[in-house]
């Protein structure tokens, strides 16, 4: 196949590609199966699938959960209730909504409401090969971990204290000194963890847990 050729294919298939998103984009409340949008860009469900998850990194039924989380946490966050934001969202019942937030927030949709109202988190700070280390858990696992840059910037406790406003915060070096020698000892070892982050950020680190301990690789291989 010529040069030529192929940077046809692949605009081509970028254009269908480009097309699904916007369509997924539309129509992610109606909750389309993978034979729906395919056929909106007249291909097979198979041939669909493998491409999409070729340009975009995810499979077109991950990016609608996507979509459909990002959409509920707005109405969330705009006082909507657990169950309105659940229909809203297009899915079925508050069952969908609380497995959907387990998933990819590690935290139930009421959690998430709430701001951290209820839940306790322990934290510590302790020496690191990177300098002072911030360590948070909650009783999910480790929800934060942070460094110190320069006396300027805010420390990582206030920081992490604006983004679970509502959270009670206990000092626990025992807890997150065990945590600590854990991450940073040779003999490592896994962690539950209790990740908050955009949806985008979700995905790079479960990319990133996926890497063998003491294996390097890079940006370019990590996104493909």
């Amino acid at each position: 196949m010529s040069q030529i050729t192929e940077l046809h294919h692949q605009s081509r298939d970028y254009a269908r590609v480009e097309q699904a998103i916007s369509y997924l984009e539309e129509n992610y409340r109606d909750q389309p199966e993978l034979e729906t949008v395919a056929e909106a860009v007249g291909l097979s469900a198979a041939h669909f699938q493998r491409m999409f998850k070729r340009w975009a990194g995810i499979s077109p039924k991950r990016f609608v959960q996507y979509l459909t989380l990002d959409h509920a946490r707005r109405r969330l966050a705009d006082s909507a209730s657990v169950l309105d934001a659940t229909y809203d969202s297009g899915l079925s019942g508050p069952g969908r909504l609380h497995d959907l937030f387990v998933t990819y927030e590690a935290m139930t949709p009421g959690d998430f409401k709430r701001d951290g109202d209820g839940v306790e988190i322990a934290y510590g700070v302790h020496p690191s090969p990177f300098g002072p280390c911030f360590i948070g858990e909650t009783e999910r696992g480790v929800c934060a971990l942070g460094f110190a840059d320069d006396a300027a910037s805010p420390t990582p406790l206030e920081d992490f204290k604006q983004r679970w406003r509502n959270a009670d915060f206990r000092e626990d070096r025992k807890l997150t000194g065990e945590t600590a020698a854990r991450i940073f000892a040779a003999a490592g070892g896994r962690l539950a963890l209790d990740l908050r982050g955009t949806n985008f950020q979700l995905k790079v680190w479960e990319a990133l847990l996926r890497i063998p301990p003491g294996a390097v690789v890079s940006y370019d291989a990590l996104a493909g």
